[in-house]
């Protein structure tokens, strides 16, 4: 039995027009997607749509973090290095509180050197040392830093949800195949990032580490197709966490669609970098209108 499995990752309204991470051709991206979905309707088994699921106080947005002199947030894109932090010249806002059932939630007992190692007396996360701590595990993987974003996708907005376009090519999908789409939310964890809508950047929580259930229901299918926002980023490490637990033998079972997602300004190499590995691991790279299924 064979099965075609569409991921779309984060084709969320905030990363759309309007939208407060809006990237310039998404727009286009969105049309596409959609099309490509009404057009092979009848040929995708399953979608599993992704949607990055963030809160205000998250770690890599600006409200988490002040500059101890001034008390101001950095502005958006703001790179935050464990040098930095050990100068305090960035460092969490202090009135923060993770502790009880909130902590527990985000927090696994043995994070790092043990969650003993980062907390304060009344039993309240130390906050400052949790920080570098994360920060310099973060830049250990190579080519990450904390990254200050503009409020996207936060829970319960408008830019949470999927843009209309896909959203409504998704409702005759399923009016027309009987099939459910899936939803995946990534990133409600504030104490890490999660690009990977199968792994955090830092897992620090059985939520935030390897989504094994997930891994082993995609690769029951025969071919999996990627798109969505953004390349640079959520594709990109999706796919790449993906590949990394998918037999190497068959890695041109997955398929990117190259005209269906892409960069946010300024990270452009880092989405041709992507594709580049990618291909190069036997993954392939397609237009949607040159696919057949």
């Amino acid at each position: 039995m064979t099965m075609t499995t569409l991921i779309l990752v984060d084709c969320q309204k905030d990363f759309h027009s309007g939208g407060s991470l809006a990237i310039p051709t998404a727009d286009e991206d969105a049309k596409r997607i959609a099309q490509f979905i009404r057009d092979h309707a009848t040929g995708i088994d399953r979608i599993l749509a992704t949607l990055d699921s963030h809160q205000k106080l998250h770690i890599a947005n600006p409200s988490f973090w002040v500059k101890p002199e001034t008390g101001e947030h950095p502005p958006p894109f703001t790179i935050i290095s464990s040098q930095d932090l050990k100068k305090k010249v960035w460092q969490p806002r202090p009135d923060l509180s993770f502790q009880g059932p909130l902590l527990d939630a985000m927090l696994h007992p043995s994070v790092f050197d043990g969650r003993p190692a980062f907390m304060k007396e009344q039993n309240s996360l130390d906050l400052e040392k949790y920080c570098i701590a994360y920060a310099e595990r973060l830049e250990a993987k190579g080519g990450f830093q904390i990254c200050v974003w503009p409020e996207h996708c936060l829970i319960g907005s408008t830019g949470h949800a999927m843009v209309d376009v896909i959203q409504e090519a998704l409702y005759e999908w399923t009016e027309k195949t009987g099939r459910t789409v899936e939803w995946c939310w990534k990133g409600q964890n504030l104490l890490t990032e999660m690009y990977s809508a199968l792994e955090a950047e830092v897992p620090v929580s059985p939520s935030t580490a390897l989504n094994q259930e997930l891994v082993d229901s995609l690769r029951q299918s025969s071919r999996v197709l990627v798109c969505g926002q953004a390349m640079s980023h959520c594709v990109n490490y999706t796919v790449r966490d993906l590949v990394q637990h998918w037999p190497s033998d068959k890695t041109s079972q997955v398929t990117i669609l190259t005209d269906c997602a892409s960069a946010v300004p300024g990270f452009e190499a880092a989405a041709e970098t992507f594709l580049k590995d990618m291909k190069e691991k036997g993954v392939m790279l397609s237009t949607s209108g040159e696919l057949t299924l």
